[in-house]
């Protein structure tokens, strides 16, 4: 290995996981509790946009609600205008000259401590989102942890892109390098909304471009801390901006901006979608194709074959299915028995599911908490009387009075789902799950891969033959075997799906960070050098 691919491989040797908290532990659970209380007393204020470093208010609002008890407002959040979007880009534009210009190892260094003040908020930030997005504890924590990880791993990550490639050749040296490539907008989900966000952020910063952060409606307070911890890190002015808005309203006027370079998103495949669509169309002005990184969702299937284990499947099944009530791009919405054991299966599948406890998310006992809004709620709903009326109801969920308090939806199971069916290839986006019948593992694979997604999937087999040609066969970006599909870790997982599934490669990955750079070669005819002609004196 040459010393050029030695220092390319820092940051896999050298990264370390943020650990989880252990709410085992009274004083974690005390903390937490603290924390939640710490956290209410600030409900209520209004929040404004930050451009260029200055706080702007607007006429327009979103008011951000509790959707574990909807009367409950959080706070008023300014919404942008299409000019403020258009302010926020020139903003970026002129923080980019100088922020590009700063050494690799200085911009690293503002990503490793917004993490140490992560750490340091930690519980904060956690109830934060089990207010505004209905996150259980552990959830809530785990997305802090992913978030601290994407600013540690992407730190060591662009030290090793600072070591050039060289390929040099008797007369001539040549260097390839990485440079930035300007303005970025992140457009961030309310599903991870401090992890994801973070990603996206970080990876455009420390590449050396600036942002614009758009966060969605209804995690518009917590993406405000982050960019707060970031101006405490001592971020230059400009070189991060806090758009929020209504996302068909000032979308479009990011997209389509002629300055913007690079637009970071994770939503749904409809807006991811249009956003690829809009990107491509080129606007006076426009000097550079916009480049597009877009995480657009998942139908997302496990397969349990003939020898699984099927205590070990469905704890498996059920977790990746209703964790955060089912509200994560890499859930569990389909899973493909194989006959054989198909009855026995769903007979212990519907016993999990039942045993389940609906609640609002700042109770540390409920399984899963609301769904985040009404809009949601409703559509489920819809899709829930779909189910009722085309498949086999095995589990109905019944949230009895949490319903009037907040946008609750118990678990839902239906079995003899069809795999060409609007339960079968919809993107639910909650807590419902189709079960479907395989007459064997081709059959199973058949289904698996016949939607137009390609996010995750997972399979439990003691067989290795049907391991390795789930490996082979399963068209997922994330395949997991024996195991639930949801809670890629940074680096041990990176993140990430093709087809209807995403635009780029994988968050958390080692190839990450090259999709907001230019690489740039350099050859030089070193026979030249010497033969300079004097310069004559005056």
């Amino acid at each position: 290995m040459s010393q050029v691919e030695a220092k390319r491989t820092f940051a896999a040797h050298q990264f370390k996981n943020e650990p989880l908290t252990d709410f085992s532990r009274g004083q974690a659970r005390d903390d937490m509790r603290r924390a939640l209380q710490d956290v209410q007393a600030q409900f209520g204020q209004d929040y404004p946009l930050v451009i260029n470093g200055k706080a702007t208010t607007t006429r327009g609002n979103i008011v951000v609600r509790n959707p574990s008890k909807k009367s409950q407002t959080l706070g008023t959040v300014n919404a942008a205008t299409p000019d403020l979007a258009a302010q926020a880009i020139d903003s970026a534009k002129r923080a980019w000259p100088q922020w590009r210009k700063l050494p690799v190892g200085h911009r690293a260094e503002y990503l490793e401590l917004m993490a140490a003040e992560m750490r340091n908020r930690r519980f904060e930030l956690a109830a934060w989102m089990v207010y505004e997005c209905g996150k259980p504890w552990k959830e809530a924590d785990g997305d802090v942890a992913e978030a601290i990880d994407f600013c540690m791993y992407y730190a060591l990550a662009m030290r090793d892109l600072t070591h050039a490639l060289t390929c040099d050749y008797p007369g001539e040296e040549n260097q390839t390098y990485y440079r930035s490539r300007g303005v970025t907008v992140v457009i961030a989900p309310w599903n991870f909304p401090l992890a994801i966000l973070t990603g996206m952020v970080a990876a455009a910063l420390v590449t050396g471009n600036t942002v614009v952060m758009k966060p969605a409606e209804q995690s518009s307070i917590i993406a405000l801390k982050l960019f707060n911890i970031a101006r405490d890190s001592g971020l230059p002015t400009g070189v991060l901006n806090y758009l929020p808005g209504n996302g068909e309203e000032v979308g479009p006027a990011l997209v389509r901006h002629p300055d913007v370079e690079i637009i970071a998103f994770t939503g749904s495949r409809a807006v991811g979608l249009e956003i690829n669509r809009l990107a491509a169309e080129p606007v006076p002005g426009q000097v550079s194709v916009k480049r597009v990184i877009a995480e657009m969702g998942g139908k997302n299937a496990i397969i349990v074959d003939n020898d699984a284990d099927l205590d070990d499947a469905v704890q498996g099944v059920v977790q990746s299915a209703f964790g955060y009530a089912g509200q994560k791009c890499s859930a569990c919405s389909r899973v493909i028995v194989l006959s054989e054991v198909h009855d026995i299966f769903l007979e212990r599948l519907k016993a999990a599911c039942e045993s389940l406890v609906v609640g609002p998310a700042e109770d540390p006992g409920c399984d899963f908490g609301p769904v985040i809004d009404q809009e949601a709620q409703t559509r489920l709903h819809d899709y829930i009387a779909i189910g009722k009326e085309e498949c086999q109801t095995i589990v109905a969920g019944d949230v009895g009075k949490l319903a009037k308090e907040g946008f609750f939806v118990g678990p839902h199971v239906f079995a003899n789902v069809e795999p060409e069916s609007r339960l079968g290839q919809t993107e639910l986006f909650g807590p419902v799950l189709s079960v479907m019948k395989a007459r064997h593992l081709e059959h199973a694979l058949q289904v698996a891969n016949s939607t137009p997604y390609s996010l995750t999937g997972g399979i439990y087999s003691r067989s290795p033959k049907n391991l390795q040609r789930a490996r082979e066969e399963f068209q997922v970006g994330n395949l997991y075997l024996n195991r639930g599909i949801t809670g890629a870790i940074v680096q041990r997982h990176p993140f990430g799906g093709y087809r209807m599934s995403g635009i780029g490669t994988k968050a958390g990955g080692p190839d990450y960070l090259l999709q907001f750079l230019l690489p740039v070669s350099i050859c030089e005819n070193t026979m030249r050098r010497g033969f300079a002609p004097p310069v004559e004196e005056a």
